[in-house]
């Protein structure tokens, strides 16, 4: 494998917390490794990533104003947010696995429809060239390639975003991630 002459770049984002519970939905009662993040935490560090190419790595700096007396809480905060990201990326993964799925269906709906559609207007074609045949005729087409419209759309346009989101929930389920005490 031949590697890179420009490593990745590193982008740093700095939290700055009173507390460790300030990054934690404190509506959410299981333990901090299994805890979603605060909706505002999660938002800022997604929105801030989301900025960077895709091959960028990152490293959060979690300043704390005092750490906990009982423990170090790096591995435990470590863990939570990797777990947290992983957990975005592959339940992203399922949606967009659904979402091709329901592409393939729609596609050979489609299809058979629009196959439908033009047979069926070939037919009508066969009854002679006057106004209310060639209405019908091209209506048909018409609609059969407008039946088309959704498995294009999804193949097309749809699962990118999706995907791109899998790429960037990924990258921070691996972050770098750094506690320090102080403001």
């Amino acid at each position: 494998m031949k590697k890179s002459a420009h490593p990745a770049p590193i982008h740093r984002l700095a939290l700055r917390v009173r507390e460790v519970g300030q990054l934690f939905n404190s509506m959410d009662p299981t333990p901090f490794l299994n805890k979603d993040l605060d909706p505002a935490a999660e938002v800022f560090i997604e929105s801030w990533a989301a900025g960077y190419s895709t091959d960028s790595r990152f490293h959060i700096t979690i300043h704390l104003e005092k750490l906990p007396p009982e423990q170090d809480p790096s591995e435990m905060l470590t863990g939570a947010i990797h777990n947290h990201f992983a957990f975005k990326a592959e339940r992203t993964r399922r949606v967009l696995r659904d979402l091709l799925l329901q592409g393939r269906i729609s596609l050979l709906i489609g299809l058979v429809f629009v196959s439908l559609c033009l047979l069926a207007a070939d037919v009508i074609d066969k009854f002679g060239a006057h106004t209310g045949t060639s209405i019908a005729r091209e209506s048909l087409t018409i609609v059969g390639w407008v039946a088309m419209w959704r498995p294009m759309q999804i193949f097309l346009y749809d699962w990118w975003p999706l995907w791109r989101q899998v790429k960037l929930y990924q990258r921070l389920s691996t972050a770098h991630i750094q506690v320090v005490e102080g403001k």
